[in-house]
């Protein structure tokens, strides 16, 4: 496993005799990033162990691990993290996907981020400042309000855990696009590259809790880079 800061993605020094919890040196306590190296049914299988332990061990409740599921077609399964240890739980999760580009075709990769407000793992893969995107979303409600002060529409409308699930749009940058929402009492964020991989999220997108049941036949690739630094 790799561990790395959720926030920056910079190094992370564990607890020692001066410090309870595990600290970035530019972000201060953060819960840990934990990044599995290697993807495949066995290591999905202990991940998804190890992070139903960090939560039972603290009481806590289950952290979705949200999936595509059906796989759009010719889609993997290109990683999956998460951050927290046994001491706070785990507060957000990761699953990163690899395909061809809905659009123009070519490689697309997509990351789903399940987290708590305050973690700022989902608003550093969407290149997004601040811990969570609170007030980018009350933006992007706010612009396509109708004239009469309704709720406004959503930029996308997905299936998450069995219910319809709205996303917005928020600004990012030009390389990438994110949507975000929430689902479960938690964040969720929709962050793909390229930016034209967006439109993939116009398409019949349903999220699957991983931590629920873990597919058999769910197909896995090369390790995703965008969960390994690049982004």
């Amino acid at each position: 496993m790799a561990v790395s800061c959720p926030r920056c993605g910079g190094p992370v020094r564990p607890p020692d005799l001066m410090h309870s919890e595990w600290r970035c040196d530019d972000c201060g306590p953060v819960p840990p990033l934990h990044v599995a190296e290697h993807v495949g049914p066995e290591i999905v299988a202990s991940a998804l162990a190890t992070i139903a332990h960090a939560q039972t061990a603290q009481g806590r409740p289950p952290v979705p691990v949200w999936c595509p599921w059906p796989l759009p077609p010719g889609w993997t399964m290109t990683g999956v993290a998460w951050a927290g240890d046994d001491r706070t739980g785990v507060r957000a999760t990761a699953v990163a996907c690899s395909g061809p580009a809905p659009l123009r075709g070519g490689p697309a990769d997509v990351v789903l981020v399940a987290e708590e407000p305050g973690v700022g793992l989902g608003n550093r893969f969407g290149g997004i400042p601040g811990p969570d995107p609170g007030a980018l979303i009350a933006d992007a409600i706010s612009d396509t309000a109708g004239h009469a002060g309704e709720l406004g529409g959503a930029h996308a409308k997905i299936k998450v855990g069995g219910h319809p699930t709205p996303l917005w749009s928020v600004k990012s940058p030009t390389d990438r696009s994110a949507y975000a929402g929430e689902a479960r009492g938690m964040w969720l964020y929709a962050i793909t590259w390229p930016a034209s991989a967006g439109y993939l999220l116009a398409e019949h997108v349903v999220l699957h809790d991983l931590s629920e049941w873990l597919p058999p036949e769910l197909v896995y690739g090369a390790p995703s880079p965008y969960l390994h630094g690049r982004a």
